[in-house]
């Protein structure tokens, strides 16, 4: 297999236990999983053009690569301070958070925090009730915290497809995850926000800052590590941001400092770019999905479809009579029966081979020994290929940044969440590997976000304040000079 250009050792470690002339057959199914440098190079590079074409005036709405302004326009200094309130709504549940950030000890003291449900009746209802009902989860909040008399500023995480026209301002572009509120695709959720606080009128909130997923990661990070200027979520789903120069954001006015644009990668490929690399099995979970033709990349690579992408495998070899003597079971044919967890299961080092006994148990399958030796190969391709691809795309942003700022070498951290990175075994170790030959000349650390996306918020809200302040203080001294001194 080509995975040894990469020196890795996984490759050779899951071949253990398989005859040679079974390994030969069993790699033919593998082979297109396997990519080169090479090939990682070239997909890189079409990433980097994706991307240029993302940013562009007027090439932005036929890019794949959305490439959003965020309007985030600096990370933490340090000198933040106060107290905040985040509010994070991504699904069925949102959270209320009470966040204090502390300056002389550069920490963010997370304080309390509530989780309310959303009832079904209201995620189909109107969009009036959706706000009315975080309006009064959000009262009951302040009254359990004592913090009514207190106006607060808040960072509003709001995980569903949006164009942001401002900090403070957000139109929702469509639904997704099940909800279907009348009244707000279209409109400032920002605004609808504010309305029914004042339809209450027992509370008020300060300045609101909206937050995508990923860049609560990078700013939460970016408190505890000031060299923190991108930010990537590897898990269900997958996306990434970082701080791009502001004179290549062509859609936003100004020329001066950076901002955090918010790629949304998962939509690379979505164009036909990826065709090459795409197996058989990525076309049938693409054609198969919700969604098909969208995010492909996102297909290729995040914990939603990896699962899925081992189950096809799994089933073709078996149909070539490599695997359980060519008889599946009712189980392996059920699409999701094999699931993205069972892969970090099989691969763990020490335990992998007992737990894949026992899910192809679970599984209903007649297995023997050299049976779940090849189902642990299978997994070990398949979330390598993910670990690389992911190598791929971060390394195409680390790379744009050195460019970006003229340096012949990049010191940066990434701020990382997501399942598939912090569960999978090796996962982290061989994307960190591929990024290294990738990006010889930048230096990339890596630092989990802890929560994410209540601190991230907090942490927006916090420096999007302290940029306003010195904004405010230069208009200030504009008046010195004529004696005015209120």
């Amino acid at each position: 297999m080509s995975n040894t250009n990469l020196n890795s050792d996984t490759a050779t470690l899951h071949t253990d236990g398989i005859p040679q002339d079974m390994l030969v057959k069993v790699g033919k199914y593998l082979e297109p999983f396997s990519l080169s440098v090479e090939k990682l190079q070239e997909v890189s590079a079409q990433l980097q053009k994706d991307m240029i074409q993302g940013l562009g005036k007027y090439t932005h709405h036929r890019a794949s690569v959305k490439m959003l302004p965020t309007f985030v326009r600096a990370t933490p200094d340090g000198t933040e301070k106060g107290d905040f309130l985040a509010l994070d709504l991504g699904g069925t549940n949102f959270r209320v958070l009470h966040v204090r950030v502390m300056e002389e000890e550069q920490k963010v003291l997370k304080m309390n925090s509530q989780i309310c449900a959303i009832p079904q009746e209201i995620m189909l209802g109107t969009g009036e009730q959706l706000f009315d009902h975080i309006a009064e989860c959000l009262s009951e909040f302040l009254d359990s915290q004592k913090l009514k008399q207190q106006t607060l500023p808040l960072g509003f995480t709001f995980s569903f497809p949006c164009e942001q026209k401002e900090i403070d301002k957000s139109i929702l572009i469509h639904w997704t995850k099940g909800f279907n509120c009348s009244g707000v695709e279209g409109e400032d959720v920002v605004k609808l926000l504010k309305e029914a606080i004042h339809r209450r009128g027992d509370y008020d909130i300060g300045s609101v800052a909206m937050v995508n997923d990923t860049v609560g990661t990078m700013m939460s990070c970016g408190y505890r590590d000031r060299s923190c200027e991108i930010g990537m979520i590897i898990g269900t789903g997958t996306n990434a941001c970082y701080m791009e120069e502001m004179n290549n954001v062509k859609r936003v006015e100004g020329e001066e400092g950076r901002m955090c644009i918010n790629t949304e990668w998962g939509g690379f490929g979505d164009d036909g770019s990826l065709g090459d690399i795409l197996t058989e099995f990525d076309k049938v979970v693409d054609k198969t999905s919700i969604n098909p033709g969208v995010h492909i990349f996102e297909k290729m690579i995040s914990g939603m479809y990896l699962g899925e992408v081992v189950r096809l495998v799994l089933i073709k070899l078996t149909e070539e009579k490599l695997l359980f003597k060519g008889e599946a079971s009712a189980a392996l044919f059920t699409p999701g029966k094999f699931e993205t967890r069972f892969i970090s299961e099989i691969e763990e080092p020490d335990s992998g081979l007992k737990n894949a006994k026992q899910i192809l148990t679970k599984l209903n399958l007649k297995w023997d020994l050299v049976d779940a030796h090849v189902v642990r190969l299978v997994c070990d391709t398949v979330s390598s290929r993910s670990a690389r691809l992911c190598a791929a795309a971060l390394a195409t942003i680390a790379n744009r940044i050195r460019l970006n700022r003229g340096l012949d070498y990049l010191k940066t951290t990434v701020g990382v969440d997501g399942t598939v990175y912090r569960k999978h075994p090796n996962f982290s170790e061989e994307l960190q590997a591929a990024v290294r030959l990738l990006a010889p000349k930048c230096d990339i650390k890596f630092l989990v976000s802890e929560d994410g996306s209540g601190k991230g918020a907090a942490m927006v809200t916090a420096v999007a304040q302290r940029l306003a302040l010195q904004s405010r203080l230069l208009e200030d001294s504009d008046g010195e000079e004529n004696g005015e001194d209120e």
